[in-house]
């Protein structure tokens, strides 16, 4: 079966104009999810990034194609945005063979090694210190390459955290350690949950370089990235980027989201990042209406397109359901049964 490709914004448009059309794709191929799940033809566990956009979307442009990215189960801007393409993504959402990971993964273990994707992780803090062995493995062989660790600020109540950073920082390895801060981790807000709640004073503790930036704005998370990946690639060691976002959705598809006024949501819609930038643009002349239509379109055009090769795709034969579960007879080292 043929994949559909994607239509990537033209590498042509202004940064700006790019970072607007891969928010609105993420945006558009979530709320297409959503849809599905609704529906029933997505199942399992869903964790939507509606609101966050601006987070994965300024991270990953200020990575260079070769670096590497390990990230948490609310995943599928950081995997679109790497490449991994909006067809295998929807086709591992419906657990087909096509998808990602097979359709043996779903939602929370979108992965893809030759886009140097490592997850995807489903257990909260679980990719800190894989991305640690990474960046160790890169610095032995002589490697200038960043990994960037994505987390929530609930993962730096994590023991995982502390032993990475502070392994990280021993070995003055190159990882960039990024906390996407939506202020509730699950369900609790940070103040009930933790006594310091500057990330970024926890983080300095480990002697590492910090960064902070507003995670609504993509120009100022990517200006902030950028400089926190110089700084690591050109030697400096470990640093933490802390995103103060929020997402406009609950926890996953199962949370009632009781936990917070619906007021306070509603005053951060104001700050959405796509409206913020298509804002910005219009008013600084760089954008007008029909231009945003156009991107929006295109988004559309390529949400359909995966939802479809999704729909068509064949399911895992049955007869390969035990595959890679054990080792094959004959397979072990020596070659001993």
């Amino acid at each position: 079966m043929t994949r559909t490709r994607k239509p990537r914004a033209s590498a042509e448009r202004p940064l700006e104009l790019r970072l607007l059309a891969d928010m609105l794709r993420i945006r558009r191929m979530e709320e297409k999810c959503a849809e599905l799940y609704g529906a029933g033809r997505i199942r399992g566990f869903l964790h939507l990034y509606i609101g966050e956009e601006a987070c994965a979307t300024g991270a990953m442009h200020a990575l260079a194609a070769d670096d590497n990215v390990v990230a948490t189960y609310r995943e599928h801007g950081h995997a679109l945005l790497r490449g991994v393409g909006m067809d295998a993504i929807m086709a591992e959402m419906f657990g087909k063979a096509a998808g990602c990971s097979r359709g043996r993964g779903g939602s929370m273990h979108l992965f893809d090694v030759a886009r140097r994707f490592y997850g995807g992780n489903a257990i909260v803090g679980g990719g800190l210190p894989l991305a640690v062995g990474l960046a160790l493995a890169e610095r032995l062989q002589g490697v200038r390459r960043v990994t960037l660790c994505v987390f929530g600020e609930g993962a730096m109540a994590e023991g995982a955290f502390h032993e990475s950073i502070n392994l990280a920082a021993l070995w003055q390895l190159p990882v960039l350690f990024c906390c996407e801060n939506n202020l509730y981790a699950m369900g609790t807000a940070l103040a009930r949950s933790a006594s310091q709640t500057d990330l970024c004073a926890k983080a300095a503790s480990y002697r590492v370089a910090t960064f902070r930036a507003d995670g609504m704005d993509v120009r100022a998370v990517f200006e902030t990235v950028s400089r926190a990946v110089r700084q690591v690639r050109e030697g400096g060691g470990p640093a933490f980027v802390e995103l103060q976002t929020y997402r406009f959705r609950a926890h996953s598809m199962f949370d009632p989201d009781l936990y917070r006024d619906k007021a306070e949501v509603e005053r951060w819609k104001q700050r959405g990042p796509i409206h913020s930038l298509s804002a910005q643009l219009k008013a600084e002349g760089r954008l007008d209406e029909e231009a945003f239509l156009a991107l929006d379109a295109e988004a559309e055009a390529e949400v359909a397109a995966a939802v479809a090769f999704a729909e068509q795709a064949p399911w895992e034969p049955v007869a390969d359901l035990l595959k890679d579960v054990h080792t094959p007879a004959g397979a072990a080292a020596g070659g001993t049964p």
